[in-house]
């Protein structure tokens, strides 16, 4: 019990860069809400249910120009695929724990946990699902009350780009990207890393011709994925 409550607080401790980052998103994204004719408890609500800040704005969007309730399901989803891919390679960093604990890790996964996880499987052979449950829980329960209490001060908040909030999502996923990349060098060959980013960068850029930069993303991702399965000498 010791070992599984230490794990979880050290999953805590390293989701606190990325927890404090919601906070901005978060105040974002209930002061978007507030603007929409959303109350409280409905941003509450959605943020404990959908959990999704993308798919949250979006989501109030579309509230206020009247889109009926089977496109924002389709909308919803379609934005929060990714979580397949992200939930699906969880797997392989969690291959032997329970059906429960591989439901608790899948519900609460998002880009920034799993960019949390990422990094801390190039540094630690094995994680314990209970590092993981503290790394979600922490961003998930930092999103709630700050979107919760955001959209009940949204009143006062007309325009968060005024504090720059709009940037902070970008910002994160900077700092996850750099920290990420400076492990992956430490053990990648430069150059397969040069070819899988290369093939994610010509693919989007491709795919950006033909479909939505949403669908443009998760198809620079399959590409990206299939070039390091190619890659790997395993």
């Amino acid at each position: 019990m010791t070992i599984e409550k230490n794990a979880f607080k050290d999953g805590v401790k390293a989701s606190l860069p990325t927890a404090l980052g919601y906070v901005s998103i978060g105040i974002a994204c209930g002061v978007v809400g507030a603007s929409s004719g959303l109350s409280p408890l409905q941003m509450g609500l959605m943020s404990a249910m959908i959990y999704a800040g993308s798919a949250q704005f979006a989501f109030c969007a579309l509230v206020v120009s009247g889109a009926d309730l089977p496109l924002l399901v389709v909308t919803v989803f379609l934005i929060n695929l990714r979580n397949f891919l992200m939930s699906l390679h969880a797997t392989t960093v969690f291959p032997k724990v329970s059906i429960w604990h591989g439901i608790g890790i899948g519900t609460l996964i998002t880009d920034e946990s799993y960019g949390v996880m990422l990094n801390e499987s190039l540094r630690t052979k094995e994680i314990s699902p209970f590092w993981m449950h503290g790394n979600n829980l922490a961003g998930y329960i930092t999103w709630v009350v700050s979107v919760y209490l955001a959209t009940i001060l949204g009143a006062y908040i007309p325009d968060p780009k005024i504090f720059g909030l709009d940037f902070a999502l970008v910002a994160m996923f900077v700092s996850i990207f750099e920290s990420q990349l400076a492990a992956m060098l430490q053990l990648l060959a430069k150059q397969k890393l040069f070819l899988i980013l290369a093939a994610v960068t010509v693919s989007y850029v491709l795919l950006l011709l033909v479909v939505s930069s949403s669908v443009a993303v998760l198809g620079a991702t399959f590409i990206g994925c299939f070039v390091g399965v190619l890659l790997d000498d395993k």
